[in-house]
């Protein structure tokens, strides 16, 4: 049996909170508890109202954010053993995906350039293979070699979407966290980019760590599904299981809010999509200590 490329057990993640009278600052617990695992190909739905958490993990996952607690492995990596000098390796493992495209781009630098920038830390590629590398990844989500040379605002959202994903997928990562990746976009390009993200993953065996609150959007490309509540995982499972037979009252709750069934059905001739490979802050070490203030008890 494979061993699956993501597994969390026991995750406990912390920010800083108040200072107290001549104390330490407290430390206000986010997320208490969540076992996760994610297999090689596979897309796992992050679903939850605002707060819930679901960030949190991601921020985790990327390295941007320690664990004040529990263990959390991707691929041959220990995330919470990271160091400062194994952030570069690891951020070519794993990739992140924006809510906003334009936000992850720069304004004034051509989207060639940024989309091959993650190559220039492989020293057998010279300009002339990244250059081929990059048109190779335009034309993988749907756009022209020669869009290389045009600035982030001379295309649509949808585009910009594209020129993100690509690059995220420069490195070849194993993992992309898309963190709310439609939801600023309209519901024709939401699944226009939703059918792009399946035909990379197809493709290229990436997975997926898709977080919304949207759990139509989930539901859509997920494999399996798990519900975070105040920082809890109050259900997990199968994305048809938990869509379909919801066992806690709160996935009823985020099944009956949803508005519409799905996604659209786009045009089998148009795609499009998108990923920032942005990261937060780096760090490394060990959490600064202080008391815990639990944000409450788990709903189970």
């Amino acid at each position: 049996m494979n061993q699956p490329l993501i597994e969390i057990s026991g995750l406990a993640i912390d920010y800083p909170g108040r200072r107290r009278l001549g104390g330490p600052r407290e430390r206000v617990r986010v997320v208490e508890g969540v076992d996760l695992s994610l297999d090689a190909g596979q897309t796992l739905g992050l679903v939850g109202e605002s707060g819930s958490g679901k960030s949190s993990i991601g921020q985790t996952l990327l390295g941007a954010v320690p664990p004040a607690a529990g263990r959390i492995r991707v691929a041959q990596w220990d995330v919470g053993a990271l160091r400062h000098r194994d952030l570069p390796a690891y951020r070519r493992t794993v990739q992140m995906v924006w809510q906003n495209p334009y936000a992850s781009l720069t304004p004034t630098l051509p989207v060639g350039e940024q989309i091959g920038e993650p190559l220039r830390a492989d020293p057998d590629m010279d300009a002339a293979a990244r250059s081929r590398r990059v048109a190779r990844l335009l034309e993988q989500v749907g756009l022209r070699p020669a869009d290389a040379d045009k600035l982030p605002h001379q295309f649509s959202g949808g585009q910009r979407q594209r020129v993100a994903i690509a690059r995220a997928l420069a490195p070849s990562p194993r993992l992309i966290v898309l963190d709310e990746p439609v939801s600023a976009l309209d519901v024709i390009t939401q699944a226009q980019i939703l059918r792009l993200l399946e035909a990379v993953q197809r493709e290229t065996r990436v997975a997926y760590l898709l977080i919304s609150h949207d759990i139509g959007v989930v539901r859509y490309l997920s494999d399996r599904v798990a519900v975070l509540r105040r920082g809890c995982l109050v259900e997990s499972g199968d994305a048809d299981q938990v869509c379909e037979r919801p066992a806690h009252a709160y996935t009823r709750e985020l099944i009956g809010s949803i508005l519409e069934p799905g996604p659209l059905e786009p045009p089998a001739d148009e795609m499009s999509a998108s990923t920032p490979s942005r990261l937060g802050p780096s760090w490394g070490g060990t959490p600064a200590q202080g008391p815990v203030r639990p944000r409450g008890e788990c709903p189970r």
